[in-house]
């Protein structure tokens, strides 16, 4: 699924990088670099100014963040170099903004996610530098880290670390028939990292984020399945002082919006936690947001669920028939309450969550028996 208004190719630069490789390895680096930088349009220049300006203007984070800006600036030589010339064995995954490469630097032979964003594609500059902005500013556990981008000329590439297992989305949805779905503890494992990031955004960050994306398929995993929030370029900075909300295009993935913000566009904190809401019934349920290869009057998860969250006897229906009924019945209650109350608030009813602050947490303690809340000590009206 790819990103709504509500309502990738290597250049050829990159082909002649190919023909002159083992040639090119011969020279010294300061000789390579400066042929190829010869090659770069001037414009190029101008967009890394640009990023540097904004990376200074930028409010910092006050709590949790740095003010060091961690991101490397890589040539365009360099990523070529790392994927083999953007090799097809080497791509990973490709959406509307373009695809995904996995790669491996040659000055540290660390090995890379490289998304190399398609010029005509859905993410655009403003995207781009988002992201940058974004991911050099802010650091946490269940963040993905950006380790560097490229703008050379009119290439625009992030690269981040890489997630060997992939998305979220990759294990729930459309599994082949040797690869095992995911156990309970592991599915509130991930689901609790996840809203560990967003919280992280929502209230360690000064001034707030509101990430504006969040799907299963911007979950990567790393090899123990623990779970990172990926593609920051919709993110936005939160209200500020007595700010509600803030006023903006409404973007998004059809599935996730949430509703209030689709029809007003004033974008708040609630935005995201209603984003998570259908993620935690995706991970429970084991149905995608949007499907319509299903009947009709199940193509949409929330339609769908809403009548069911009205029964407390209909819940074992809602569990991924995958599970085949391995998990605990406390469990699945407490989750399902949790994904109810992310999804069905609005605006002018708020939820007063009265031993807690953000999101309903921790979901992979022990066998899912105990719920805990994030920021014990406050209380917040959503």
């Amino acid at each position: 699924m790819g990103w709504f208004i509500c309502g990738g190719k290597a250049n050829k630069n990159a082909k002649k990088l190919h023909r002159k490789q083992p040639d090119d390895f011969n020279e010294s680096k300061q000789q390579q670099q400066k042929k190829f930088d010869d090659q770069i349009p001037s414009s190029s220049d101008k967009i890394k100014q640009n990023i540097t300006q904004q990376l200074k203007e930028i409010p910092k984070p006050k709590e949790g963040g740095s003010d060091h800006i961690a991101a490397h600036t890589f040539t365009f030589r360099e990523l070529a170099a790392a994927t083999k010339n953007f090799r097809a064995d080497y791509l990973l995954g490709e959406g509307g903004f373009g695809r995904v490469y996995k790669g491996r630097l040659d000055s540290t032979n660390q090995v890379v996610a490289i998304k190399q964003l398609d010029r005509n594609g859905l993410q655009g500059n403003r995207e781009f530098l988002v992201e940058v902005l974004m991911l050099s500013l802010l650091h946490h556990t269940n963040l993905v880290n950006l380790i560097g981008y490229c703008a050379d000329g009119d290439q625009r590439l992030l690269v981040y670390e890489y997630m060997p297992l992939g998305s979220l989305e990759d294990h729930l949805h459309d599994l082949p028939p040797d690869k095992r779905a995911l156990d309970w503890n592991t599915r509130m494992k991930i689901a609790a990292g996840a809203a560990k990031g967003l919280e992280y955004l929502h209230d360690k960050a000064n001034p707030p984020v509101i990430y504006r994306d969040l799907k299963c398929s911007n979950i990567l995993l790393d090899e123990n399945f623990h779970p990172k929030l990926s593609d920051f370029g919709l993110a936005k900075l939160g209200p500020v002082g007595d700010k509600t909300h803030v006023s903006t295009r409404v973007m998004g993935t059809y599935g996730y919006c949430a509703p209030e913000y689709a029809m007003t566009g004033q974008l708040t904190l609630k935005s995201d936690v209603y984003s998570f809401g259908v993620v935690l019934l995706e991970v429970i349920t084991g149905r995608k947001a949007i499907d319509n290869s299903r009947a009709a009057g199940e193509h949409n998860l929330v339609a769908w669920a809403r009548p069911l969250f009205k029964d407390r006897r209909k819940f074992a229906q809602m569990a991924d028939p995958l599970l085949q009924g391995h998990y605990p019945m406390r469990g699945l209650y407490q989750a399902l309450a949790v994904a109810a109350i992310s999804m069905i608030r609005r605006a002018s009813q708020p939820v007063q969550l009265q031993e807690g602050d953000n999101l309903l947490l921790e979901l992979e303690e022990s066998n899912s028996e105990k719920l805990f809340l994030f920021g014990r000590k406050r209380k917040r009206n959503w």
